[in-house]
């Protein structure tokens, strides 16, 4: 998912898609666990869509506090 993607959702879309991803990385640790994973990959993939997705929480967080 595109940062800018990520800017144009709303502050409860944000919430939510963000908690599905750490469920998401749960799941995907508990498989490389217990080595059923297939694409590896995916736990980097979802890693860096959480940072983007708490990188425009704060953006949005410093926006709100300026105005």
């Amino acid at each position: 998912m595109k940062a800018n993607d990520i800017r144009e959702m709303s502050a409860a879309e944000l919430t939510q898609k963000l908690s599905g991803l750490k469920e998401e990385l749960f799941n995907l640790r508990f498989q490389l666990a217990t080595g059923q994973l297939e694409n590896p990959m995916r736990i980097q993939e979802v890693k860096k869509t959480i940072a983007r997705i708490k990188t425009v929480q704060r953006e949005q967080e410093l926006k709100a506090e300026q105005a």
